[in-house]
């Protein structure tokens, strides 16, 4: 099945536009989570009590917040997952125990099921965040050395930047959106990196085969060449993807949410970046540096 005969995009002269771009974003990106909004923590990073209640009679958000009106609780986040159905957060205020029996007497006015309970200590969310941390930083690592002694060390620097790429723009985002941060997350951003890792490999073989195959072009025609004979492949597997993440972020419902609003993003983010970021990369280093021999 293709989707395109014979492309013949110049792919390479974007480069400088595609740079400014991933630069603007990034550096968004940056600027929301270190120095303005921050990142939207979860229980699971926090710690503190959620609970999931489905009211009998029509309720809104704004009518459970001026119930739950004692100063322990502090300021409770309320979240919409259904009708008639909310999820309630309340971050490190005492005993776990305490805060759902004192949410459920404040809201005994109220005919409810509860329909989920989950309680986090703060030093476990503590916990939770650097190894999650850990997580991606080593997933990164990794790869660089897996590329390195697939292909060479410059396509690994060029696969590192675009991954790492991929995961500050969509961090970003959810920061900018105030997206909640939880363990499912963590889960999508690394299956992004697989995800955007398996694209950018999927380039780079052709890249390499091209290479040894065409002798008479440049670096820019080659890249061109590889990255235009991979399209159809890339946009297939991006348009079933993206379809299928897109089911999930309008039907999945709140628990879900997260997971599948971070998968959405990176497919979008991860499939431009091996096209636009890694790939052109490869010119940029072959310029500066000098050519290699590619390994076999």
């Amino acid at each position: 099945m293709q989707f395109f005969e014979n492309p013949n995009y110049n792919i390479v002269g974007k480069f400088k536009a595609a740079v400014s771009l991933s630069v603007t974003l990034v550096l968004i990106g940056i600027i929301s989570v270190f120095f303005h909004k921050g990142l939207h923590y979860g229980i699971d990073f926090e710690g503190g009590t959620l609970i999931q209640m489905k009211f009998a009679q029509e309720t809104s958000a704004g009518e459970l917040r001026d119930l739950l009106t004692d100063e322990s609780l502090g300021k409770p986040e309320i979240q919409s997952s259904g009708v008639n159905e909310f999820m309630i957060r309340v971050k490190n205020s005492g005993e776990g125990t305490e805060v759902t029996d004192l949410i459920q007497s404040q809201l005994s006015s109220k005919q409810y099921e509860v329909r989920r309970i989950e309680k986090v200590g703060p030093k476990i969310g503590q916990e939770l965040r650097q190894s999650a941390l850990l997580a991606i930083v080593g997933a990164l690592f990794l790869i660089l050395i897996y590329i390195s002694v697939r292909f060479e060390f410059r396509f690994a620097v060029g696969a590192v930047i675009a991954l790492f790429h991929d995961v500050i723009i969509t961090l970003g985002i959810f920061s900018v959106f105030d997206f909640l941060i939880t363990m499912p997350v963590i889960a999508a951003f690394l299956t992004i990196v697989g995800y955007s890792l398996n694209d950018t490999i999927v380039v780079y073989d052709r890249i390499r085969e091209n290479r040894f195959s065409i002798r008479n072009k440049s670096i820019e025609e080659i890249i061109n060449l590889s990255v235009n004979q991979s399209l159809s492949r890339t946009v297939i597997t991006s348009v079933t993807t993206f379809l299928v993440v897109l089911v999930l972020v309008l039907f999945g419902g709140e628990v879900l949410f997260g997971f599948s609003i971070a998968m959405l993003i990176g497919v979008i983010v991860g499939t431009y970046s091996s096209a636009f970021v890694a790939a052109p990369f490869l010119v940029w280093w072959e310029n500066r540096y000098g050519a290699k021999a590619v390994k076999k």
